[in-house]
Order: C-alpha cells, then structure tokens, then sequence
C-alpha cells in the first residue's frame, strides 16, 4: 500500500513554508523535536521517541567463530526492520529501498567509523569471538528514521554490557554481565541539510546531505544523495550546525544513561512500563478527590432561604361528573358560534365537529 501523494497546494505551501523558514509544528529551520530516550529492563533495550517517531533497538551478543579473513576481530551485525504497524507504506517481508538505504547509512555510521574496537571482541585468536547484534524495529513512522534508528542504536549500545570471560587453559567461562566493567563507547548522530524533517517535509525534498559526527567534532561519514548540487560553504554550514545537535545529543543520552544508572543502584523502578504517564494507563482505580463535608447542612439551607417562593397560582381541574374533569376556570368556549347561538346549551355536532369544551376523561 502506498501512501497518499500530497496535492499541488500542500507541495507548494510547504516549500513557500521552508523558504520563509517556518515550519508546520512551530520549529526554526535547525531544531530538534523532542527526544525521549528510555531503556528497558533488561541491558541493552532501549526506545527512542523523536517527536512521533519511535524506534525500539535491543542490543545481543553471542560466541560464534570469527571470520577466516578476521580471526581477531568480533562481528558487527545491524538488522532494520520497517512492518506496518509504522506505516502502511511498508510492505511485510520485502526489503524496499528505504530499507536498504537505511541498513547500508546505519552500518557506515557505526561499524565503519570505529565507533566500537572488534578486536577487544577477540576471546580466543581463530576460534571464538564475540558477535554483536543490533536490531532496530521502527515503531511509528513520522519522518527522519535516520536519526532516530543511530540515536537509539547508540544509546543500546552503551547501554549493554557484554558479559566477560574468564579463560583457564581451554575452558571458557562466561561472567554475568552485573559484574562486568562497562566499557565508554563514542557516540555519534546524524545531521539532515533541514534538521529533523517530519514525514510531509520528506516529500517535498530535492536531495538529502547525511552527516555521521562523533562528540569530538571528527566527521565519520557524510553522504548526499538526490539531485542538488551543494557548494563547498553549504557544506561547512552543515558541518558547523551538525557538531552543535551532537552535542546536544550526546549530552542527553549521557543524562539518561546516568539516571537509569542511579535507579538501578538505588533499587527504584525502571523500564517502559514505569515511564509510561499513569494517564495513558487505562484502569479503574482512581485517586478519591477530597471534598469538604462540613458545612453542607448551612449552605443548603440558605440556597432554599434564597429561593423565590412561586406566587402564582394553578387551578385546580372541576370535576362535573364521575369520571371527567374540565380543563379552566369553567368559561364557555363560544369559538365557531353565531351571537344567536351563545345562550343555546352547548353541545356537540357531530356533523360540524365543533365541541362545546374540552375534557379529559379518567379510565380506570
């Protein structure tokens, strides 16, 4: 399925809107929308929420044998997957092109760069090495994956801790990852020529500039891809505003790295459950609202005080017989009827349909 392609007035809005530097939510051409980082219970698990996009990446590890050309190094293994549930643009079981380009985009930021040593995944030369998987589910598309998918991989990824071993001639023990050091990993973001695109402003774009920068300030990667051509001071531009948003990011992560840190040592809750606001949750049981009881008795009182007593007064229906009651004050109805015919007994014509009163009758 597809998604809806924009019409020729919203195409043209959002371009007048990105040349007179405004944007649909409010933002300046060069800020973030909010970002939310919270982790998982378990190592490794984290979920990053970039305005309404969010991205989920667990992060695992195994003992498999080292390739032939690498018998030192560990393996970097990163797995995207786009379902449905994101977007009903993404096709179940079929590898489009925004998925290749993400995965090819995802691993030259990451596994290239150097941003983690494969040699220190090593644990016997040639035989035994240390294979880390990264996989990234997209949980809801609303533009700039790219940036979401490396901020939460980053995050996972310090955030795992790798169990360490112990090595006793040929046995291999394995140590629980609780008592295992942590080790630093650089982090690294991605910058876009208008940052932090939403999913419209995706749409409507010529050409896109990816930048791949550490917290030092080195350029890892940068790739451009469409048809623009940029000058050399666009992309200097670009370099300077892309080393000030990873900054921000990287401090951010730091902080949420150390409170959830601090939780764990301190025994507190953790996870996506206890981050969730308790007015999402959907449950009966609700907080009892304090109210004031004790003068209830003396306001009602001087409500009643306060009221206007009714003076007028309704009359009361006559009975004229067993099983009837007459409706007013008893006056003679003389509509219809001549001058000559007032002071004749009233009574009903069948055939003219007029009726000399109007009466209710009771049935028993």
């Amino acid at each position: 399925m597809r998604d809806t392609p924009l019409s020729n007035c919203e195409r043209l809005f959002l371009l007048k809107a990105i040349e007179a530097k405004k944007r649909l939510d409010g933002r300046q051409t060069y800020d973030y929308r909010n970002i939310k980082i919270t982790f998982g219970t378990d190592y490794g698990c984290c979920s990053v929420e970039l305005g309404k996009t969010r991205v989920l990446c667990q992060v695992s590890c195994e003992l498999v044998p080292p390739k032939d050309s690498r018998p030192t190094e560990g393996i970097m293994f990163f797995n995207l997957e786009l379902s449905p549930m994101a977007s009903p643009a993404f096709e179940p079981n079929r590898q489009s092109e925004l998925l290749v380009t993400l995965n090819r985009q995802l691993e030259r930021c990451l596994r290239n760069s150097k941003c983690i040593d494969t040699e220190s995944l090593c644990v016997v030369s040639g035989e035994k090495v240390w294979q880390i998987r990264v996989d990234v589910h997209v949980l809801n598309q609303d533009g700039n994956l790219m940036d979401a998918a490396s901020i939460a991989a980053i995050s996972a990824l310090s955030h795992f801790r790798r169990p360490d071993v112990a090595i006793q001639g040929q046995d291999v023990t394995v140590v629980s990852p609780e008592t295992a050091e942590k080790r630093p990993r650089l982090f690294i973001c991605i910058s876009y020529l208008l940052v932090d695109p939403c999913e419209r402003e995706e749409r409507v774009k010529d050409g896109l500039l990816v930048i791949a920068m550490n917290k030092h300030r080195e350029i890892c990667s940068i790739q451009s891809s469409g048809g623009i051509m940029l000058l050399k001071d666009q992309v200097l531009r670009c370099s300077k505003i892309a080393s000030v948003k990873v900054s921000e990011i990287t401090e951010l992560i730091n902080k949420a790295l150390e409170n959830d840190r601090k939780i764990r040592k301190e025994g507190g809750k953790f996870g996506f459950a206890e981050s969730m606001p308790k007015e999402r949750i959907t449950t009966l049981k609700r907080d009892d609202a304090p109210v004031e009881m004790t003068d209830v008795k003396e306001t009602a009182s001087d409500i009643v005080n306060r009221t206007e007593t009714t003076t007028e007064v309704v009359p009361s229906p006559v009975l004229v017989a067993m099983g009837t009651a007459q409706v007013g004050e008893g006056i003679v109805n003389s509509w219809a009827l001549d001058e000559d015919e007032e002071d004749e007994p009233q009574t009903e014509d069948r055939k003219t349909g007029t009726v000399s009163d109007v009466c209710f009758c009771a049935v028993e």
